[in-house]
């Protein structure tokens, strides 16, 4: 259904685009071109067709819709006789509004999955920081407690194995 819409869509503005190239070869009148069909006034880009009261009326370039008071929004018909304006308006909003959703959602899924991947590395690094610590301070450690060892042999206060080997001599 979407991909048919769409599909709808682009050919709806390759044909508008194809006849703005031949429309802007003529100059017609537009109102010269009523009470005609509705492909001979829409070959001018210029005009837009009205379907209830089969007039060909120049497009008001200084707004974005025809007003109402021209002709009713589901009746008028600009680039292509089988659209009407009103689902032609609706069909890009809805379009516009899946590619800028899916534009921004792959912006956060990207952003998200590249702060993660970042988190995982600083996870990493701070692992492998705090291993290192630790085995520093297991070794000085042991040189403190050999250290301590030495001094106590020295001034014969070495604890051995057996508290009572003192006595025994």
């Amino acid at each position: 259904m979407e991909r048919s819409a769409l599909g709808v869509l682009c050919c709806v503005f390759s044909l508008v685009l194809l006849m703005a190239d031949l429309g802007q070869s003529e100059d017609i009148n537009c109102s010269s071109l009523s009470n005609t069909t509705c492909e001979t006034c829409l070959k001018n880009v210029k005009c837009f067709w009205c379907n209830t009261e089969s007039k060909c009326i120049e497009y008001p370039a200084q707004k974005i819709v025809p007003p109402s008071s021209l002709c009713k929004l589901n009746e008028a018909r600009w680039g292509v006789c089988w659209v009407n304006f009103q689902a032609l308006i609706i069909t890009m909003a809805v379009v516009g509004g899946i590619i800028i959703i899916s534009v921004l959602a792959c912006c956060c899924f990207c952003c998200r999955k590249k702060k993660n991947r970042n988190k995982d590395k600083e996870d990493e690094k701070t692992i492998r920081q705090k291993e290192e610590r630790q085995t520093r301070q297991e070794e000085r450690r042991v040189q403190m407690k050999n250290r301590h060892d030495e001094i106590r042999k020295k001034y014969g206060l070495f604890k051995e194995d057996n508290p009572y080997t003192k006595f025994d001599a």
